[in-house]
């Protein structure tokens, strides 16, 4: 079989940076650059072009998306003969850590939220939903903060199962990443018409971990992005966002890595190295990059934190 019939059964669509951007069509830019230049996580920088030429685009094609799902829905509350209840529309978000994951949801959430028809979207972290760091110390599992087993996935299974069945006021646990724990503090979501759950593990199947039979978070996602890179650039971005925290959030007392305010360039480096090496390189190829596969919509970053190819997953 030659290269051409390989990439025309591939799962996967790849389009260049130039000829996705060339699916925006007539979507119109609703941001300001000062409101771009505001959704943006540390050290992970994103332009006016990087929204124009990539985003605009996965906006567009999300409204279709929404839109034959809604009429889906709408088809069978006809076939059962219901009228009550309203389905959101649920994008799951994974990546590796330092990728750019939560740049990309507040981005999405941002252009969603400003289509024509003005729809509520919210935004929802895996985070929350970490096991506390003293049950995670109590197991043994506190080096293994991130991996799947250090997650209360039930609890994860249950909110996600109330917002499909559309229930009222449903809340989820906030995660504080100064204290690195999670807080008292709870967050509302009501109805939404889009969700976007962002996480490391959320594409994961019980093919992928052993051991659970029961439904997993991707069951209940409509769409699904994975946020790709080289693990050299993910290794590189990792050790520069911990260099700039300890220029400024470890120097609150509050802060968890307060003690490594202190440290000093090297130190600091070879710190921020060791924990990716044993942690978050280790979940990478354990647990996250196997699920890549399984997203719609593949994104692939540059070293500039470009977007440069996308790709989307034939139907």
């Amino acid at each position: 079989m030659d290269q051409r019939a390989d990439l025309e059964l591939a799962p996967h669509r790849t389009f260049t940076r130039s000829e996705w951007a060339k699916l925006r069509a007539d979507t119109p830019m609703t941001l300001t650059e000062d409101e771009v230049h505001r959704l943006q996580s540390l050290n992970d920088p994103i332009s006016m072009d990087e929204v124009i030429s990539i985003y605009l685009p996965i906006s567009r094609l999300l409204s279709l998306y929404a839109g034959a799902v809604q009429g889906l829905h709408d088809a069978t509350k006809t076939f059962l003969g219901v009228t009550d209840g309203k389905t959101p529309f649920v994008i799951g978000l994974a990546g590796s850590v330092a990728v750019g994951k939560s740049t990309t949801a507040r981005v999405l959430r941002a252009l969603l939220a400003r289509w024509p028809n003005v729809p509520k979207v919210e935004l929802v972290t895996t985070d929350g939903f970490l096991l506390p760091n003293a049950v995670l110390e109590r197991e043994g599992l506190l080096e293994r903060k991130g991996f799947p087993e250090s997650y209360d996935l039930p609890a994860l299974i249950s909110f996600l199962s109330a917002i499909k069945t559309g229930r009222r006021h449903v809340t989820a646990p906030v995660y504080s990443h100064l204290e690195y724990d999670v807080t008292a503090e709870r967050i509302e979501v009501d109805r939404p018409d889009i969700l976007i759950i962002e996480g490391l593990n959320v594409l994961e199947t019980p093919r992928l971990r052993s051991g659970h039979d029961g439904p997993f978070v991707s069951d209940f996602f409509d769409f699904s992005i994975y946020l790709d890179a080289d693990e050299t650039l993910l290794r590189r971005w990792y050790v520069e966002r911990f260099l700039k925290l300890r220029e400024t959030a470890f120097h609150d007392p509050k802060s968890f890595f307060h003690r490594f305010a202190a440290l000093g360039n090297e130190e600091a480096v070879a710190m921020a190295e060791g924990i990716w090496e044993r942690i978050n390189l280790v979940n990478l190829r354990e647990h996250i990059l196997p699920t890549r596969p399984r997203a719609d919509l593949i994104l692939e970053k540059g070293a500039s934190h470009r977007v440069e190819t996308v790709s989307l997953r034939r139907l």
